[in-house]
């Protein structure tokens, strides 16, 4: 049976919006993370872009001003405090390399047997030197991959860019090609607000907040090597299932071997009751009241998104489980068809 003029026109129409989507997949696949990574910056300051824009009233020039502020934001620390970061470790590394770790776990287990004192501090010993070699590597592979970093951030800070300027047609272009009951919608945007609030200051801003109690902490004892530390510290603060534990008990640890007790045991009751506080009483009460979702459900996706997506599978992660579970929810009540607009 011959197809019509009309059916000929329709499979030639979709095999060439298949064939553009396929080559665009090929032409962003590559930059996908960077175009992710400055819409949700777009989102982080959207309240700040709004209340530039009242005072300049020019949608251009204060997106403008808010990259150049983001662009500040990046490259000066990068700039002023790799150096000191890179020095810093090789201090570190060759601090740990002249701690007798087996002398310490004796100290610490003096009943346990030998074999078990030997094989933890083999077990440290390894762990040290894998991290040290690691972070050594990361930062070689980011300068040797500078110009790709820098062409990265170009696509951040446009993307970024552009989603404020023309957030709103860009708001109005998306509902108008979603599939998705406007009533449904909604819930699915809010979802995706009450998830990107939750993660951004329920982990990264306590985070950041427990990490510069660590770093204060570090400068009242006048323990060395303090940036690091707080850096290190600060990104253990943001991650699930770690915590600022993970640095400032090595740390008193490393002070006690070295003699200075009276200073390790004050640190250690500093971390104790002032910076891990804060990490349990604000970031429990942040996730659990805007999320709306199942702390299981944040962890998870949180540990999964990190292995995926580096650093923005911790927004992306919960945020992918959430639409799943939205649509398993859905499937369960038998209302999935529900959540899409009926072609009249």
């Amino acid at each position: 049976m011959a197809l019509s003029n009309k059916e000929v026109r329709r499979i030639f129409i979709t095999g060439l919006v298949l064939l553009l989507l396929f080559l665009s997949f090929l032409i962003v696949k590559t930059i996908a993370l960077s175009i992710i990574g400055g819409l949700i910056l777009a989102y982080i300051f959207v309240p700040v872009y709004k209340k530039v824009q009242k005072i300049i009233n020019q949608r251009s020039i204060s997106a403008g001003i808010l990259c150049l502020i983001v662009l500040i934001l990046i490259i000066v620390p990068l700039w002023i405090l790799m150096p000191i970061m890179v020095t810093q470790i090789f201090k570190l590394f060759s601090l740990t390399q002249s701690i007798d770790f087996l002398q310490l776990f004796k100290t610490l287990f003096p009943t346990s047997q030998i074999e078990f004192q030997e094989k933890i501090t083999t077990i440290t010993i390894e762990f040290i030197g894998k991290l040290t070699s690691g972070i050594i590597t990361y930062l070689i592979s980011f300068l040797q991959n500078l110009p790709v970093v820098l062409l990265n951030l170009a696509v951040v800070l446009f993307v970024f860019f552009f989603t404020l300027r023309d957030r709103e047609e860009l708001s109005d272009f998306i509902s108008g090609i979603s599939p998705f009951k406007k009533e449904k919608e909604s819930v699915l945007i809010n979802r995706f607000k009450g998830i990107t609030s939750a993660i951004i200051y329920g982990y990264v801003i306590v985070g950041a907040i427990q990490g510069l109690a660590l770093g204060l902490g570090l400068l009242i004892f006048g323990i060395p090597n303090a940036l690091t530390i707080t850096l290190i510290g600060t990104l253990a603060s943001m991650l699930p299932m770690v915590g600022p534990w993970f640095v400032w008990i090595p740390v008193t640890l490393v002070l006690i071997i070295g003699g200075n007790v009276g200073i390790a045991i004050g640190f250690a009751v500093y971390c104790a009751l002032f910076v891990s506080t804060i990490d349990n009483i604000l970031r429990p009460y942040i996730v659990s009241r805007k999320t709306g979702t199942s702390p299981v459900i944040v962890l998870i996706g949180m540990i999964g998104g990190l292995f995926v997506f580096n650093i923005l599978g911790l927004i992306l992660g919960p945020l992918i489980l959430s639409y799943l579970i939205l649509f398993l929810r859905a499937y369960k009540d038998g209302t999935i068809s529900e959540l899409f607009s009926s072609s009249e």
